[in-house]
Order: structure tokens, then sequence, then C-alpha cells
């Protein structure tokens, strides 16, 4: 069965797709190409990293200013003995405190090029009838992925997420053209078609691990109407988190989605057919005796 897209993902798919060119857009003013290839001519050109903007995902530069993935500077800081500059942990802390604020795992939901592709096979595997499990690793197992990455970090010396990150395979290949992570992005591809639903973005990646641990803080969360509720499913067909999360507002024991794995993506509000489900800022108490 097809589904129509709704407004919000219809936003966020625009979204999505602004990030990718987004950082494909320093190496192409600068007259060079993608992919790390120098489309210039004999003359002198600037270099992409001279521009306002420029970077990957897991580290980039804006108006002079350091913007680190959080996971990536725990590890360059477990891997250097905590020698990390100072604008890398600020950089590394308004990053997390800006996802934190909103919703840790939206930067799942809107920006991770991994999610765009994941909901791609998700919807190749809907339309070849393809049937797997809904999970096979618990979801808080990411958890214990990033606390392992960082240990292995320190370990080794080096960050090691960053030599197989499916993330950066499609944002750093893109703009620079590196194949790190690209076996990994495959695998991911595959497993999502065949093994289990979205099973890397739910329970495997560290990064996500990351900021569902910062998601319990966030303010745009969904909240539930139990009037209008019709107790349907159709919400918890289409959660790219994990169904599990609804539960509790679809129960009645709560009136928001609290869990920190929400990616905020608004697919469930999207699909409600009572207008039961929608954002709104703020974390109220749980309903008295609960």
């Amino acid at each position: 069965m097809t589904r129509s897209m709704g407004k919000i993902t219809l936003v966020r798919r625009i979204v999505q797709v602004f990030m990718l060119v987004l950082f494909c857009l320093p190496p192409l003013l600068a007259g060079w190409g993608l992919a790390g290839l120098f489309a210039g001519g004999d003359g002198e050109v600037q270099t992409p990293a001279e521009g306002v903007f420029f970077g990957s995902l897991s580290s980039s530069s804006v108006g002079g200013v350091t913007l680190f993935d959080p996971l990536a500077a725990l590890e360059v800081t477990a891997a250097s003995r905590g020698l990390l500059a100072a604008s890398a942990l600020s950089g590394a802390l308004l990053i997390a405190v800006v996802y934190g604020l909103v919703r840790g795992r939206a930067f799942c939901g809107w920006v991770c090029p991994v999610n765009l592709l994941g909901e791609g096979a998700d919807a190749v595997r809907r339309r070849l009838g393809i049937a797997v499990p809904e999970r096979t690793v618990p979801r808080r197992a990411k958890i214990a992925v990033a606390a392992g990455v960082v240990a292995l970090s320190a370990l080794v010396g080096f960050p090691v997420f960053e030599l197989v990150s499916p993330i950066g395979a499609v944002n750093k290949g893109l703009v620079f053209g590196g194949l790190a992570g690209s076996a990994t992005l495959v695998a991911v591809v595959i497993a999502e078609l065949l093994v289990s639903r979205r099973v890397w973005c739910r329970a495997l990646c560290p990064l996500g691990g990351i900021f569902q641990g910062l998601g319990r803080a966030g303010q745009l969360n969904v909240a539930i109407d139990h009037g209008a509720c019709v107790h349907c499913g159709a919400c918890e067909a289409v959660c790219l988190a994990d169904p599990i999360i609804l539960a509790p507002a679809l129960s009645g024991e709560d009136t928001l989605v609290r869990a920190g794995d929400c990616m905020a993506c608004g697919a469930c509000v999207d699909a409600c057919p009572t207008g039961a489900l929608r954002f709104r800022l703020g974390r109220s108490r749980r309903p008295a005796g609960e």
C-alpha cells in the first residue's frame, strides 16, 4: 500500500535534502568539484575551507566557529587523553545544547543522511512485500555501543567510529570523496531491507545513542488528545524510532511522548486520522497519580 506524504514529512524531506546540498556548496562555490575533485583551471582559486562555511557533519566551521559532533568530540578527547582543543569542545557543547533543547534525535530525523536512505529502503521493502521483524535488538543498545566506541577510541588512540561511520560515507563521500564507512553503509541498507526494520538507526548507531541521552530534555514533544484518539494504530505503523515509545501516551498513562528516542519526525502526527497527535513546546508533568 502506498502512503501519501504528510505536510510535516514533506518539510522534513526538504530539510534532509537541503542539508546534503548545504555541505556540497562550499567546494562548488570555490570552483572545485564534488567528491574531492578539483574542477578549476590553471588560475589561482580559493580553497573551500576559506569560505564562511565548510566541513562535514562530524566537524564544521561556521563563520570561524568550530562545530563538533558530540560523539566525535568524545572519541577524540578519549583518544588524545583529554587534549582536544577548547574550541572543539565548546563547539560540541553548542551542538549538544541546541539539539538537547529541541529534541536530541531531531538530528536523526531531520539531518542524518543515513536515516534518509533508511526511509528509502523502508519504502522499497514495503513495495516489494518483504516482511522483516519490527525489532531484533533493544533500542537502548546504541547507548552501550556509544560507550564502547569511546572506550575503544581511548584504547587504540584514534576515533574508531569515524573510520566506519555510514554517516561519513554519505556526507564526507559527497564532499571530500572519502570511502571510509562505505562498507558499513552498504551493510546498513541490506540490514534495513532484509534483517529488521531500522535496526541501525533504532538500535546500533552510537551517535543516535548520544542524542537519545540528550532527548529526555527536549522541549519539542508530541502531545496526545486522548479524547480524539481512536487507537487505530496508524501512528505506530509509521514510527521511525520504535512504536513502543508511543505506548505510555496511547494507553492514557501520559499526555506526551517523553522517550529520548523520539526523533520529532512528525510521521505519527501526519498519519493520525483524527488529529489527536500534535507537536507542543514544553514538557508538562505526568498526569497526577502516574
